[in-house]
């Protein structure tokens, strides 16, 4: 019997598309879900049968007790080289090989773009209203002058940054790392975190979610924020405390917010930040274009290739893999 393997969280059903799964013809047996389970139980009995899953980033998380309860499991691959919601440890240890394939981050900044253009000339309340009827109901603003604020100046924030000079803008930024030197190269000064957040008109988070980034900004960070200034995510859900940002939001401490990522995704339907106005909300789309699919699909093909052929995964994820663990289980 040919290995299984589960391609996870495919919404658009477009996985097939953006590589030639049909190479494994013969070698594998390939199922796509375009579902989402969110239950644990339902997740394992899902993938009881398969011996590698493909992740699309970290819409299905991977912890401990998940993994103990997937014996057959030898492979997980997952777009880009980083997935918080993997447990490698506990990976390493179960002897399941872990890697993950190149990403751009050009997207992200694009999104980041578009939700502080949207915030800023309100777009989205002028094309719900213009469809309503009405006309010019809003008044924009203009960024020439106004200062955006950089939580985290990595590859991402450094590709926001560059774009800043173009409106006229003042970039600030902070990590806890971060250093004049690099804050320059990227036209930027580095600036303490209280200050940047009581000086940005536009406060971008760009860092990686970790137990240190977790809840960074929260009630206290916001409340050091001006009425009039906005927030952006396009990082990771959790780096903000979200009903902290929905009090403010609801208060109008601050302005609006532009957020691409959410603690809970898909958003629930439910959620309060569906009904809040002074937000521009898009579902997680910073890394989702046809560049990146192409370079995440076609990756995680030549992974699991690599892996039926005993042969050395690139791109390894937990640490040194033994030669054993890269092998496809013996059928």
């Amino acid at each position: 019997m040919n290995p299984r393997i589960a391609v996870l969280d495919d919404y658009q059903n477009i996985a097939r598309s953006f590589a030639r799964w049909q190479r494994l013809d013969g070698r594998a047996e390939v199922t796509m879900f375009a579902d989402h389970l969110a239950d644990e139980d339902a997740l394992v009995a899902r993938l009881a049968p398969f011996a590698a899953v493909a992740l699309m980033r970290e819409r299905t998380p991977f912890p401990r007790r998940v993994l103990e309860r997937l014996p057959n499991l030898r492979l997980i691959t997952t777009s880009g080289m980083w997935n918080a919601s993997v447990d490698l440890a506990a990976c390493e240890e179960r002897g399941i090989a872990v890697c993950g394939t190149q990403a751009g981050g050009g997207g992200t900044a694009q999104v980041t773009w578009a939700l502080i253009l949207a915030l800023a000339q309100q777009v989205t309340t002028c094309d719900r209203d213009i469809r309503a009827g009405l006309w010019q109901t809003g008044i924009g603003e203009e960024l020439a002058g106004k200062t955006l604020g950089l939580l985290g100046l990595g590859r991402v924030g450094a590709k926001v940054a560059q774009a800043a000079p173009a409106f006229g803008m003042e970039v600030i930024a902070w990590s806890t790392n971060l250093t004049d030197e690099r804050a320059a190269a990227c036209g930027a000064k580095r600036v303490e975190r209280d200050e940047l957040l009581a000086r940005a008109d536009f406060v971008s988070v760009h860092l990686v979610l970790s137990p240190r980034s977790r809840g960074l900004i929260g009630g206290d960070e916001l409340a050091r924020m001006k009425p009039t200034a906005f927030l952006i995510n396009t990082s990771r859900g959790p780096i903000v405390d979200e009903a902290a940002m929905i009090g403010a939001l609801e208060r109008h401490t601050i302005a609006g917010a532009g957020l691409d990522v959410y603690d809970v995704e898909p958003l629930p339907l439910d959620h309060p930040l569906r009904r809040l106005p002074n937000t521009v909300l898009t579902p997680h789309v910073g890394y989702m274009s046809r560049e990146s699919y192409t370079v995440f699909y076609a990756q995680m093909l030549e992974d699991i290739e690599a892996w039926l052929d005993g042969a050395p995964i690139r791109r390894i994820l937990s640490g040194v893999v033994p030669d054993k663990l890269a092998h496809a289980p013996k059928q």
